[in-house]
């Protein structure tokens, strides 16, 4: 059994991991911080759980921790992970790290868009979690650097065209809607229920969502030259999911492919990128509560444009699922232990 502790375990992420990893059948989690709720049991704090998990929130300091798990989960905001990891990994453990802390391998543009970084170090060495493209990297780390959900969903959506040279980079557009879990849990006067309900609406508008230059830099990476987006989030009043559009123009060499088997290669033996037929689209409730991403393709013969739509769940294929996905490529477990159930649904 591999024992995992979670730091940060009151958040959205935070009870998402406890609930995959209650019905891990090769962990045991041993610990679970929390300052907010130091001293509750997990059920009290999210009776969703009761009788599933029994552990208790704590509040406890890197080195009481350091004892307690063989592998972590740093499920904290920016700043604080990085003050964190270091001590965890220097004491011989395991990280999947859900800050966006070690994303960006490059100091100056992280500090640009985040703040001063305490471990840059840490950088060149740490794992983008992108199973899909880095699988083989995954297995063999000890720090990865869990990716954020809108950069998932589009990156995922992007790749293989990218790749093959089928599109041209500087005309590339997504325009992303998500669930307000994705904002956190901590009360938030933007996030009520009357701020939210019967309403749609963009923000970070203008190339100024923090997310661009984790998007920039792994799609920069599939294209082997420099890729620059316009991407435009908005906020869907539900609670969980994201749904991506992304338009670019076709290469030449794009126009006379078949970007369907393109896609069906590519993904075909994924466990959870789902890849759907032509003629059909994603939605958010079919990924609701899963590790998978559905993607479609559609050409848009008009304007010589490729459509490609893809859904995932923010929590879970944009957060704590691709986490454990992580976790399991880590430490020689099947990938898709814990991770195979079926969508929530209706």
């Amino acid at each position: 059994m591999l024992d995992v502790g979670i730091i940060g375990a009151s958040g959205y992420t935070g009870v998402e991991l406890i609930r995959i990893l209650a019905g891990h059948p090769q962990v045991r989690l041993c610990a679970a911080t929390s300052r907010q709720y130091a001293g509750k049991t997990i059920a009290e704090v999210f009776p969703s759980l009761n009788k599933r998990v029994d552990i208790r929130c704590e509040n406890l300091g890197v080195d009481e921790l350091i004892h307690r798990a063989d592998f972590f989960f740093t499920a904290v905001p920016h700043k604080t992970a990085m003050d964190i990891v270091p001590h965890l990994l220097a004491a011989g453990k395991k990280v999947v790290d859900l800050s966006a802390d070690y994303r960006i391998h490059d100091q100056a543009l992280y500090e640009e868009w985040y703040q001063p970084h305490s471990s840059p170090q840490l950088l060149a060495e740490a794992v983008y979690g992108l199973p899909e493209l880095y699988r083989d990297d995954i297995r063999r780390a000890r720090l990865v650097a869990n990716p954020g959900c809108y950069p998932t969903s589009i990156i995922l959506a992007l790749a293989p065209l990218l790749r093959a040279g089928f599109i041209e980079p500087a005309t590339i557009i997504a325009d992303a809607k998500s669930g307000t879990s994705g904002a956190g849990r901590a009360a938030n006067v933007a996030n009520l229920y009357c701020e939210v309900a019967d309403s749609f609406k963009a923000y970070k508008v203008g190339g100024t969502h923090r997310h661009i230059p984790e998007i920039e830099q792994e799609l920069s990476l599939a294209a082997q030259s420099d890729v620059r987006i316009s991407f435009t989030p908005h906020l869907l009043p539900i609670s969980r999911g994201i749904l991506s559009t992304i338009y670019a123009s076709l290469s030449e060499a794009g126009k006379a492919a078949d970007l369907q088997e393109l896609y069906n290669e590519t993904y075909g033996s994924e466990p959870f990128v789902r890849v759907l037929p032509a003629g059909q689209q994603p939605a958010t409730q079919h990924v609701r509560g899963t590790n998978c991403c559905d993607i479609a393709l559609q050409h848009d013969t008009r304007t010589g444009r490729i459509i490609i739509t893809s859904a995932i769940d923010n929590i879970g294929k944009g957060a704590s699922g691709q986490a454990v996905q992580n976790m399991n490529l880590m430490n020689g477990f099947a990938e898709e232990t814990a991770l195979m159930g079926a969508a929530f649904f209706p």
